[in-house]
């Protein structure tokens, strides 16, 4: 018999990183992909951490990052409570419940609502965040509930941006995936409290326009902005690189400097 979950639908269970991480996810709506592996690619080497895996859907990107990284303790936060259950099940079905924990809450509620949930002001050494790319006029709504909050921006990216800030430690690590259009609005964001921007464009294919941006950045720094060599996913018969195939398998890293 099928598993499923009231506000999800089925159940599935997927491996990715060659089999090495479970996860399991909704079989409709917003699934687990590429820019979730890429942006766990992109973070530092963060030690014990601690990590901000914001708006985590299923965990992801902190799963990834904790699987990559033996001694980093990773916090998912995720509003959505049935996303966020599954986001806990993964992590003990990778065997990184010590490490990992999920805090089932709005990352646009107020400061004094998130530290009662354990987040407190400058405690995270980096925030990932994989924000939802496109406004409600802009992209052609789903009828799958977690596949549009995935999709479409009901959080302005300034409020993911202002509680980055709030959580970050001084001098700590901001990463994000986003699409390539949306350069101008997270430069603009990142105006804001951060420095030291590097920003990588990936493309699908190297004689095609960029579809996602790797933007990393620093909390207080004053460092001058860097455009990163670009990252292309696929060769021209339309297999991935060599590179982009072992970013997807975990052996390879995209950190920022």
């Amino acid at each position: 018999m099928a598993e499923s979950a009231a506000g999800l639908g089925e159940i599935g269970q997927d491996h990715i990183l060659d089999g090495r991480l479970v996860l399991f996810q909704p079989k409709k709506g917003h699934r687990a992909g590429s820019d979730a592996v890429l942006l766990a690619a992109t973070l530092p080497d963060l030690g014990a951490g601690p990590l901000l895996d914001m708006g985590a859907g299923v965990g992801t990107v902190g799963l990834v990052a904790a699987l990559a990284q033996p001694e980093l303790q990773v916090t998912l936060l995720e509003r959505d409570p049935e996303l966020a259950a599954l986001g806990l099940r993964n992590a003990a079905a990778n065997g990184l419940g010590n490490r990992v924990r999920m805090v089932a809450a709005d990352l646009g509620a107020p400061a004094a609502v998130l530290e009662e949930t354990g987040l407190a002001t400058a405690s995270f050494a980096c925030v990932a965040m994989n924000p939802p790319f496109y406004a409600a006029s802009e992209a052609r709504l789903s009828p799958v509930a977690n596949r549009r909050a995935a999709h479409v921006v009901e959080t302005p990216l300034p409020v993911w941006l202002k509680t980055a800030r709030r959580l970050l430690i001084p001098g700590g690590r901001l990463a994000l995936i986003h699409r390539a259009e949306a350069l101008p609005e997270v430069l603009a964001g990142l105006g804001v409290g951060f420095g030291g921007v590097s920003v990588r464009p990936v493309h699908a294919s190297v004689d095609r326009p960029a579809i996602r941006i790797l933007v990393s950045a620093t909390l207080g720094s004053k460092k001058p902005a860097a455009l990163l060599p670009a990252l292309v996913l696929h060769r021209e018969d339309g297999a991935m690189t060599e590179f982009s195939e072992a970013l997807h398998r975990g052996t390879a890293m995209l950190r920022p400097d």
